[in-house]
């Protein structure tokens, strides 16, 4: 009788389809893959980040419209092997990193762990690369850029990515195909 019951108060439901007319704020299911953010896209709105403390709020669209290029690193956790050792500091060594108004390393993890993770990797400061916090990975998912990694890390992370905005837009961005890899995001692959 429940199971009937069930069946008949859910078969009234509609279902929703995905199609390109389908509002941008729900995802509904799909077989297809997801839709990661495509060269000529806006950077998410808002204060979504964190630099080095809580109350500190970054609005990264805000600040493309006056910077002439950014450069966006994506990264699973801060202090993680790969990011650590490899990643980030391809960029921090990286010569043509300078050539960005803006760079920044953004992961879905606390402020002040991304403030400490900057004092090990670049304590004075010399890269300019900014260390940003995405707590609550609102700005991540927003992107479509995360990835359900709580076996690892307990909650869903970034996948890991760098990305290149030019006047506001998103004009190449490289994503790692196993989320979370070193083989197409490093700095001599995106940067030459």
């Amino acid at each position: 009788m429940f199971a009937r019951t069930a069946l008949r108060a859910t078969a009234s439901l509609p279902i929703a389809r995905a199609s390109a007319s389908a509002p941008a704020a729900g995802r509904f299911f799909s077989s297809s893959p997801a839709r990661l953010v495509k060269i000529g896209e806006l950077l998410p709105e808002g204060e979504l980040l964190q630099e080095g403390s809580p109350g500190n709020k970054v609005d990264l669209r805000k600040e493309a419209e006056s910077a002439r290029n950014m450069l966006i690193i994506g990264v699973p956790a801060a202090f993680s092997p790969a990011c650590s050792a490899s990643h980030i500091p391809s960029y921090i060594q990286h010569p043509k990193t300078q050539e960005f108004d803006v760079k920044a390393v953004v992961s879905v993890n606390d402020a002040f762990v991304m403030k400490a993770w900057k004092e090990n990797l670049d304590p004075a400061g010399e890269s300019g690369i900014r260390f940003l916090a995405d707590p609550s990975g609102s700005f991540t998912k927003a992107l479509d850029l995360t990835f359900d990694s709580k076996a690892i890390f307990g909650n869903d992370r970034s996948k890991r990515y760098a990305m290149i905005i030019e006047d506001g837009k998103v004009t190449k961005i490289a994503v790692e195909p196993d989320n979370t890899g070193t083989a197409v995001s490093l700095a001599d692959k995106v940067l030459g």
